[in-house]
């Protein structure tokens, strides 16, 4: 009687020894250093996420290995205290260790610090998506249970059927509703400019409406000494119409008078940064052409996956046309190109080798090009040791990224299979929300550090 009253004080102290190990690998992963300052919600998320795998590989575990006539409770079941112990030592000190990580981090970066009250959140926030995900999961088991095997493949068939021919279709058909109706969407705060050096003028040969959300961020910038030439998605039917369009807009705003013209290829929304356009200003003190042409209305992410190719053809398609047009000039501007993200990755491909590269043009910068996605060559690389972008990669799963050239601005963690690759993921996610000059957010040196020739 006194065994069994333990056996059964142990079980209610502590949970199976699989379960145990499956959550503690999951929160001490989630827990791994990180490039940049994580939010209580988005470590709750990861934290939350990652323990329910471990926890879903333990119960796989423990049916195969019941499957083979293992008794595993009788077998490990002497061990659940110890085991819990040790897993709860080893979530306490990492959890340490991740506060320090944290508060390097956010030393380097200018942002607040963190104490208890980060991790109370984090706590609660990860048990409650624990608890949510363990539910669906046994919600899923009893009606398969209940179903049978048989009849559980054939709903999962039926299913899966309709999720890849009429979910899926429909939540894409959604977002692309969703990007068309921001990329139209005017702010009364972005005003319409009255220069005639910008696109979407009172005299421009392009609509304001036309220009899209970013493209009228673009041209209503300041400073206001540089021509701003931009033609978005709706401002032409076709590719090579909107190509046509940029260049007849270069030479009605005086663009080809200008010494100098930056072809800036943008980001898959069609954002082009403001710190970069406010540097070449500075760069080329006012005496410059810029000009973009949008190619999505996506997210950058969205565009990467699934629309690269359109980045591709349109940088291609509008340098071509405009080293065409400078050929008939007797005084042509210097040509540079300049992209930061997806639109380094757009911009590279107008270059076939690097030679090609320094013949046509006077030179080329990139900021925060996804890893391995760009042709250096000659070109200005601005890369922040803090950027994810610049980290991620399929490889980083075996092996440490190549961080050459890039820019320390802040601790970068140990690499560590798996887990490197699991914490850049997250990274990806608040890439954007980091201090200038930290992860994927640069400045305006992205022009000041442009070359010449």
């Amino acid at each position: 009687m006194a065994a069994k009253l333990r056996g059964l004080r142990t079980r209610l102290l502590a949970p199976r020894v699989g379960t145990t190990l499956g959550i503690t690998l999951g929160v001490l992963a989630s827990l791994a250093p990180s490039l940049l300052p994580r939010t209580p919600s988005a470590q709750a998320i990861l934290t939350g996420l990652l323990a329910a795998v471990g926890l879903g590989i333990a119960g796989v575990v423990r049916f195969v290995v019941r499957r083979c006539g293992v008794d595993v409770d009788a077998v490990f079941g002497r061990w659940r205290l110890p085991v819990f112990a040790v897993g709860l030592v080893a979530v306490c000190g990492s959890a340490g260790y991740a506060e320090y990580w944290q508060l390097r981090l956010r030393d380097a970066m200018g942002v607040a610090g963190i104490g208890v009250v980060y991790w109370l959140q984090c706590l609660l926030g990860a048990a409650l998506i624990l608890t949510v995900l363990t539910g669906i999961a046994r919600g899923i088991r009893w009606a398969v249970r209940r179903l049978g095997r048989g009849r559980s493949l054939a709903v999962a068939a039926v299913l899966a059927v309709a999720v890849q021919f009429a979910a899926l279709p429909a939540v894409i058909e959604w977002r692309r509703s969703t990007y068309a109706a921001a990329n139209a969407a005017l702010d009364p705060g972005v005003v319409q400019p009255l220069s005639p050096a910008r696109s979407g003028s009172p005299v421009s040969t392009i609509s304001w409406p036309s220009l899209g959300q970013q493209g009228r961020r673009f041209v209503a910038g300041t400073p206001a000494r540089a021509v701003r030439v931009y033609v978005g998605l709706e401002s032409a039917a076709d590719l090579d119409t909107r190509v046509s369009l940029a260049i007849r807009e270069l030479e009605r705003s005086g663009g080809l008078n200008r010494a100098n013209l930056v072809v800036t290829v943008p980001t898959g929304s069609g954002w082009i940064d403001a710190e970069a356009a406010a540097g070449l200003d500075d760069r080329f003190d006012g005496d410059v052409a810029l000009v973009g042409l949008q190619y999505s209305a996506a997210p950058s992410w969205a565009t990467f996956l699934f629309g690269r190719a359109a980045a591709e053809q349109s940088a291609k398609a509008l340098f071509t046309a405009i080293e065409q047009r400078l050929s008939t000039l007797p005084h042509p501007p210097k040509l540079y190109v300049y992209g930061q993200s997806l639109g380094a990755v757009g911009g590279t491909s107008i270059f076939a080798d690097d030679a090609d590269q320094d013949r046509r043009t006077c030179a080329v910068l990139w900021a925060g090009p996804p890893a391995g996605r760009v042709h250096h060559g000659g070109a200005t690389v601005l890369a922040n040791s803090s950027d994810p972008v610049v980290h991620w990669s399929p490889s980083l799963l075996w092996r440490a990224p190549d961080l050459t050239g890039t820019r320390a601005d802040a601790p970068v963690p140990q690499w560590l299979p798996v887990m490197s690759f699991l914490q850049t993921s997250a990274d990806l996610l608040s890439a954007l929300d980091a201090p200038t000059g930290h992860g994927h957010r640069y400045g305006p040196d992205q022009g000041t550090r442009l070359g010449g020739c």
